[in-house]
């Protein structure tokens, strides 16, 4: 253990110190206003897509599994480059990785916007997912590199979080406006504008930053890391169309993880390598990493099943989702700046602990829900959830980035947003297979034996289906198969919702758990503040 030596300034180089700080404070300021906003560029396009995709069908004649990919080559080419634009913002400059980063993905909505086939809006979704690897790693590191005290950045960590919570609800309440008013491509084009402004506030405010050792890139870590991440997650978003315990499942999942392992091995031997692996001997970054994993595992099979409820079961529209989001969305906000400022005073892992107990605990509240429940009941569950939620992200990432040196932070970076989108992929296969195979035995028991053919086929492929194929037997004049086929439909989603969501409950309470018992409740390293920042090294605090 070091030993903490107060450093005594004369009083005139306080005084300028304290000018250059209130200059510097205000300037901190704007540039973490600028990159929070870039940021929320990724967080709203993740949640105004899904508003789109009825649209889609009707205008497009978009299949299902056009709709699917609309989604996913976005996710898939995001994870499989994100470690990679990481590290090539350390080298290469974070700051001119951010705004290539905002180029690209502005040039992809526009190409989004102006396509007239699903194949063409695929492909400009994997534009934009290119476009968010560099965007959001770069944010995080530069936050990480500008704002280097741990209280300061801990404060930076969580407002960079917040906007996790502003994008779950500011994406549908702008998806559902604009397709209210204007044609579905405005959703893509929404975003041109946005991503300019806040591209020519950055080249404006925000500092350049790199690596000042700037080693060589890496070029086999790069294309390991991609090839390993982007195969693993292709795999886990198409398990629940092939079968999770098929051939060609099994067969790209494995392949997926033995690429990875090639990657860390050869970054083991490598001389300057993009990732270093000996960091997930740390257990802080180790178990910080899993919490976000579990955290947004978690969060996104809630999404997928909640949005439905709203939709299907309560009968909001898109925008009134939207609206009725947003206390979940307040809840995360806040949590995410409280959370970070508890871990630096309680530690990380009571407050990251707690966050998954929570979040648990509200998924069991909400598995509950029926098509009575009301609204203000709704509310409660919502709040609790966020708040959950928010208190892991933040003081996770807090936990993450105060391992990583700051000329790495692009890297650490990386490895942070890397666990979200791999969680997040993993939260809506695994959980979206679980309701559906619960949906499907259910309706299997409960659905009227009478009804045509192409009804039954629609209903047993979602609720959605089956609330369509109501309403057209209705508009038919059969209005009681359409009523007993829409109590049937309803009734089998709410058992697939209820045990779907107790399971990621208990996904989220085994985390606390894990976080409870290995994640450090302090940093190894401490600052301490007499008159002049001492960092004094201490083991980590159990």
């Amino acid at each position: 253990m070091g030993t903490a030596v107060a450093v005594e300034a004369p009083p005139h180089r306080i005084a300028a110190g304290s000018r250059t700080r209130r200059t510097g404070t205000s300037r901190k300021g704007l540039i973490l206003f600028t990159l929070c906003l870039a940021a929320l560029i990724i967080n709203i396009d993740v949640t105004i897509v899904n508003v789109t995709l009825p649209s889609l069908v009707r205008e497009l004649g978009a299949t299902t599994t056009n709709l699917q990919w609309v989604v996913d080559a976005y996710t898939l080419v995001f994870a499989a480059l994100i470690l990679a634009a990481g590290s090539l913002s350390d080298r290469v400059g974070r700051k001119g990785v951010l705004l290539l980063g905002l180029g690209v993905f502005a040039a992809g909505s526009l190409a989004g916007s102006l396509v007239d086939t699903p194949g063409a809006l695929i492909a400009a979704r994997v534009v934009m997912g290119v476009g968010a690897a560099g965007i959001f790693p770069a944010t995080l590191s530069l936050i990480a590199n500008v704002f280097t005290e741990r209280k300061e950045r801990a404060m930076a960590i969580g407002l960079w979080g917040a906007t996790t919570g502003v994008g779950v609800a500011l994406g549908p309440i702008a998806g559902g406006w604009l397709l209210e008013h204007f044609w579905w491509g405005s959703v893509f084009l929404f975003m041109v504008p946005i991503a300019v402004v806040v591209g020519a506030l950055i080249a404006w405010v925000v500092p350049s930053s790199k690596d000042p050792a700037a080693p060589p890139i890496d070029w086999r870590g790069l294309l390991l890391s991609s090839a390993g991440m982007g195969t693993l997650v292709f795999g886990i978003i198409q398990a629940p169309n092939w079968g999770w315990g098929s051939g060609r499942s099994l067969a790209v999942i494995a392949a997926g993880f033995a690429v990875l392992a090639a990657f860390i091995n050869v970054e083991r031997k490598a001389a300057h390598p993009m990732l270093d692996v000996g960091l997930f001997r740390n257990a802080r970054f180790t178990a910080a990493s899993g919490s976000i994993t579990i955290g947004f595992f978690v969060l996104a099979g809630f999404t997928f099943l909640i949005t439905q409820y709203f939709q299907f079961v309560k009968a909001y529209s898109p925008f009134g989702t939207g609206l009725r989001l947003l206390p979940v969305a307040t809840s995360i906000a806040v949590a995410a700046i409280l959370g970070t400022k508890l871990a630096v005073r309680i530690g990380n892992k009571a407050v990251v602990a707690s966050g998954l107990a929570l979040f648990g605990v509200a998924l069991i509240w909400i598995a509950s829900n029926s098509a009575s429940t009301a609204y203000l009941s709704i509310v409660g569950q919502m709040i609790v959830g966020g708040g959950g939620l928010g208190l892991i992200t933040a003081p996770a990432t807090e936990a993450i980035m105060g391992v990583v040196p700051t000329e790495k932070a692009g890297v650490g970076s990386a490895v942070n947003d890397a666990t979200r989108l791999f969680g997040a992929a993993l939260g809506v296969a695994v959980i979206g297979s679980i309701a559906a195979s619960l949906y499907g035995s259910r309706l299997g028991t409960t659905i009227p034996h009478d009804l045509p053919a192409q009804a039954a086929i629609a209903a047993k492929g979602s609720v959605g289906g089956a609330l369509v194929a109501a309403h057209r037997l209705a508009h038919a004049g059969l209005a009681v198969p359409a009523h007993e086929l829409s109590t049937a439909a309803v009734g089998a989603f709410l058992h697939s919702f209820g045990n779907a969501l107790r399971v990621a409950a208990g996904i989220a309470l085994g985390g606390a758990i894990m976080a409870a018992a290995l994640l450090p409740s302090r940093p190894r390293f401490r600052v301490l503040e007499p008159r002049v920042a001492v960092t004094v090294p201490e083991a980590d605090a159990a």
